[in-house]
């Protein structure tokens, strides 16, 4: 008498179905990476060295997904394109040196503030112009094009014709640094920050003065918030702030600078920092 050998394709195509199912499952679920612009043409914030991305922004983006579960890629792009492509969701994120305005909070949502900068007028090493005659009488002023710094030249000084400057915008402010090294401008206004950088590094530059603006610096994501990430940006800066992590982030780039205190101020007008604020609920302006 035959006996069938017991059939072991239903079972196994079960399991396979079973695998495949779950394996769906998962990739449905799967998060991709979030898009974060930068301009990579921005120490000490960010920029690239040797092909790589490096800076405060790049790093503390990176501690701060690391942090919170998610991951990021980054993607250069001029200063000028980053408000406008996260405002229209071609990137998830911006993390650079950006400074929060009343003008980009109508357009864009801004994470807790990171940092508090002041801007500083930059001129040669061998110049005699204080921060006064340094943006009048004839000067040539570089400014990085749709910067803060832009904004405050022209409602501050160029509005006023009876000063007589030259305002010469440029993708990079490291251009404009380099344009003053060879005569072409006589100053350029730039984030304290980033001028401290370049002073350190050797640059025959000097600080004419500076501009008190107490001007706070952000991440930020699209109008609205629409992936939903914005508590976990909050959470994430407070945590690399609390463990310390920040502040040795900011020393590897720029040493013996002592990172703000975190929360910062931040000016009335950002509705994203009244209270609740998205993810840290007992923050914010009341």
């Amino acid at each position: 008498m035959n006996k069938k050998t017991p059939s072991l394709i239903g079972p196994l195509a079960f399991a396979a179905a079973t695998l495949v199912g779950a394996s769906l499952t998962s990739s449905a679920f799967a998060q991709d990476p979030y898009t974060v612009g930068i301009e990579a043409s921005f120490p000490p914030w960010a920029y690239v060295e040797s092909g790589e991305f490096k800076g405060i922004a790049i790093d503390a983006m990176s501690a701060i997904a690391e942090e919170q579960g998610f991951d990021i890629e980054f993607q250069d792009m001029p200063f000028p394109s980053l408000i406008p492509a996260l405002a229209a969701e071609k990137i998830d994120i911006l993390a650079t040196g950006l400074t929060v305005t009343e003008e980009r909070a109508e357009a864009i949502d801004f994470s807790i503030p990171w940092w508090e900068t002041n801007d500083v007028v930059l001129v040669p090493e061998d110049s005699d112009a204080n921060v006064f005659t340094a943006v009048c009488c004839g000067a040539k002023v570089g400014v990085q094009g749709g910067s803060s710094q832009q904004a405050w030249m022209e409602e501050n000084v160029i509005n006023n014709s009876d000063l007589d400057v030259e305002l010469s915008k440029y993708d990079s402010y490291v251009t404009a640094v380099d344009d003053m090294a060879i005569g072409r401008i006589s100053a350029v206004i730039v984030d304290d920050t980033s001028a401290q950088e370049y002073i350190n590094a050797g640059r025959p530059i000097k600080m004419a003065g500076k501009i008190f603006i107490r001007a706070p610096l952000a991440l930020a994501v699209s109008k609205d918030d629409p992936q939903g990430i914005l508590a976990d940006l909050n959470q994430g800066i407070l945590a690399i702030y609390e463990s310390g992590q920040w502040q040795e982030i900011v020393d590897s780039y720029i040493p013996g600078v002592t990172a703000p205190a975190i929360p910062g101020y931040m000016p009335d007008f950002v509705g994203t920092y009244q209270q609740p604020v998205a993810g840290l609920p007992d923050l914010g302006n009341e």
